[in-house]
């Protein structure tokens, strides 16, 4: 059990209920386009790949509030590549593009990955891989949305707080 897991259990002491990433999440991947360096308009909307923004170009994929999760080339399998993007950007082929439907708000999505161990998830020898089709079969908590909102409160705080120790 995560961290986030044990502060759903306190918050939530007759339990949730779970349901997949197919079935709780957008899953916008379909617009993702690679580009090489070589080729890439320089610009000011951030291009991101696997291990968060690799360069920043002129045009975007997405626009909107999204969880961006490694694909593929993530830098560490212990603390997998998750980051959360708001507004306009450039996604390549190395990221999934999620968000939340009705039951579910980004920030949990992201501070619930963020603590996720993914490795069960993962396919492949050197180079692992989180494929769509094991990605969307990830379950993960469905607390009511008031209580996802204060756990996004408490994490938000707390990584506040880390962020001003550093």
């Amino acid at each position: 059990m995560n961290k986030i897991e044990k502060l759903i259990k306190k918050l939530c002491p007759n339990g949730v209920e779970w349901k997949s990433l197919g079935e709780s999440c957008e899953i916008a991947n379909s617009g993702r386009k690679p580009v090489k360096s070589s080729l890439r308009e320089s610009g000011d909307i951030p291009y991101y790949g696997a291990n968060n923004i690799q360069d920043y170009v002129n045009g975007y994929t997405h626009d909107g509030d999204y969880i961006l999760i490694a694909e593929d080339g993530s830098a560490s399998l212990e603390n997998y590549s998750v980051q959360r993007v708001k507004g306009k950007f450039w996604a390549n082929n190395h990221v999934h593009v999620i968000r939340g439907k009705d039951v579910v708000i980004n920030g949990f999505l992201f501070h619930y990955f963020k603590y996720m161990n993914f490795s069960t998830y993962l396919t492949g020898g050197t180079r692992a891989k989180l494929t769509k089709s094991k990605l969307i079969e990830i379950k993960i908590p469905i607390p009511p949305l008031e209580i996802q909102e204060e756990i996004v409160k408490i994490l938000d705080k707390f990584t506040e707080y880390v962020t001003e120790l550093t």
